[in-house]
């Protein structure tokens, strides 16, 4: 078990959304932002929330924002930025476009614990899940070392490290949904999209 006041949360709301059209992370569904609901999961198991992102948007949510340090690089990049402010030696990464993530999916996490593991990520549906997983602030040296290198996979810098993989339970499968185009969004709410907040 970890302590709280050693785990980071970092959100990843850096993406262009292009297959949404607009700023994911800022949509609505049953009136409350995209990213309030991942802050929402990571609270009761994290001593800071940091944003990723280089949008001045997201400082309506009040939590410290930084930017890409590698810009146009992608999730694996937004980690990198995120481990690099963190002051703690572990750290809860979650995207910015799954809002049905609920803190029983962190504790899940939290309770598969293994200091021998560099990363500890979901899987559902044989899918793993690097953007729903807990980081040793240690990784950051290798991603540097990777983005320098013109690497951009993030499934490829992973692996370069020692994982462990949960598996989900089929009831929890959904709480996973990455909501990133319209089409996505309206079967989740069997009605249009609303713009941001």
């Amino acid at each position: 078990m970890i302590a709280k006041k050693n785990i980071t949360g970092i959100i990843l709301s850096g993406g262009k959304s292009s297959r949404m059209g607009t700023d994911k992370g800022l949509l609505l569904y049953n009136e409350k932002p995209f990213t309030q609901y991942s802050i929402d999961a990571l609270a009761p198991f994290t001593s800071e929330i940091i944003i990723v992102s280089n949008y001045k948007n997201y400082d309506v949510f009040g939590l410290k924002r930084v930017n890409d340090l590698f810009e146009e690089a992608g999730p694996l990049a937004g980690i990198y930025s995120g481990l690099k402010h963190s002051k703690t030696d572990y750290n809860l990464v979650l995207s910015c476009d799954i809002p049905l993530i609920t803190s029983g999916i962190i504790n899940q996490i939290i309770d598969h614990f293994d200091s021998n593991f560099d990363v500890i990520q979901v899987e559902t549906n044989h899918k793993t899940m690097p953007l729903i997983a807990l980081y040793k602030t240690s990784c950051k040296e290798l991603f540097f070392n990777l983005l320098k290198q013109g690497e951009r996979r993030l499934q490829y810098a992973v692996n370069q490290c020692k994982v462990k993989t949960i598996t989900l339970d089929t009831e929890n499968e959904k709480c996973t949904l990455n909501v990133n185009t319209p089409e996505t969004l309206k079967t989740l709410t069997n009605k249009p999209f609303r713009e941001n907040i």
